[in-house]
């Protein structure tokens, strides 16, 4: 999974890079147009637990790769955020938007106050903004195309028109691509554009050490705005110091300091939820391993992550659920227990799923 981190200059973004991917990126904005990318293991117990049981040579948990992407102030003001950075954008699986709540007066707001429900509505905007420049253009090349098309090619390209105007509309209107309803067909003709405002967005408010938390509904954020957003809270400052020391160190200052899990995990947490995944999980004395996939897909769909081939090879697969196999201590037990279950291709994958998936390639 690939999550874009965005935010107004000040925010704190690379100081929640740092925090997420216990690195130490430069935040002082020395780095000018340089991007960061960090990659960060998904903890899950789990995986420790099968690892006693099948003594595997490599544990292998899921991971997400994390993009640090420059700051507006350091991108020609007419690009925007869907400026030379929007294939990264376009290619992101999520959002997480940055949005400064921390009071610092080393670190000056460019807009001279601090202001949360203003910089989280304006990053929103700018979203809508570039997604409604790239549906122009795109206007602009379907009403070219039909009018030179032959005409057996027309019926396609008015469609994708009109899926476009549908959408151009609704992003006007303040609804994101994410929260509007589409038709089958609607859908695939808007896959290729790959729109920003389609994406997973999770709001982590960058707090003071000692809070306030704050929340959509206490900002007083219309609901309609806000629906489907994540929201976390963390004090990326001290989550970037805390992520340096070692886990033993870092636990003993948590403690100290009366503060809770990471901000690491419960970010992954808040992105597995408002993403809907879940983790299946794969056995054997050469790999335990983690896969993330969307809630209830179809057990065909969930082998191609393991390999493309997989999909179009399936034969079935072997599910037991990881409760039963750890009290079990074994698939071969488990088939005896009849908890181990035979599933075809339309089985929707459930969280901590073990399966083996038999295939013909």
């Amino acid at each position: 999974m690939d999550i874009a981190i965005i935010g107004q200059p000040q925010s704190g973004k690379t100081t929640l890079f740092n925090a997420l991917t216990r690195g130490k990126a430069d935040t002082t904005g020395g780095a000018g147009n340089e991007m960061h990318v960090g990659v960060v293991k998904v903890p899950d117990p789990r995986l420790d637990t099968l690892a006693k049981i099948y003594k595997p040579k490599k544990v292998t948990p899921a991971e997400i790769k994390y993009w640090d992407l420059p700051g507006p102030e350091s991108l020609a003001k007419s690009q925007g955020i869907g400026g030379r950075f929007r294939n990264t954008l376009q290619a992101a699986d999520a959002y997480l938007l940055v949005v400064r709540s921390f009071t610092n007066p080393a670190v000056p707001h460019p807009q001279g106050n601090v202001d949360p429900k203003r910089d989280l509505l304006a990053m929103l905007s700018e979203l809508a903004f570039a997604d409604l420049e790239a549906l122009e253009r795109t206007a602009t090349r379907l009403e070219d195309g039909i009018k030179k098309a032959k005409p057996a090619e027309r019926p396609v390209l008015i469609r994708q028109q009109e899926a476009v105007q549908k959408v151009r509309q609704g992003i006007e209107a303040d609804t994101p691509l994410r929260r509007q309803t589409l038709t089958e067909s609607e859908s695939a003709a808007m896959t290729n554009y790959q729109l920003l405002t389609g994406k997973p967005v999770i709001v982590v408010f960058n707090t003071d050490e000692s809070g306030p938390e704050l929340s959509f509904n206490g900002l007083g954020v219309d609901p309609a705005v806000t629906a489907g957003l994540g929201q976390v809270n963390a004090c990326a400052r001290l989550e970037a110091e805390l992520a340096l020391m070692s886990d033993a160190e870092e636990k003993e200052f948590r403690q100290a300091l009366g503060q809770g899990e990471p901000a690491r995990d419960r970010v992954i947490q808040v992105s597995y939820q408002t993403l809907g995944l879940i983790s299946f999980l794969t056995v054997g004395e050469d790999e335990v391993r983690a896969w993330s996939i969307r809630d209830g897909l179809p057990a065909q769909q969930a082998a191609g992550t393991i390999h493309t081939d997989f999909t179009r090879g399936f034969i079935r697969a072997e599910v037991i659920p990881y409760d039963d196999l750890v009290r079990c201590g074994s698939t071969a037990q488990g088939r005896k227990e009849g908890v181990l279950r035979s599933e075809g291709k339309t089985y929707p994958v459930k969280d901590g799923d073990v399966i083996n998936f038999l295939v013909n390639v």
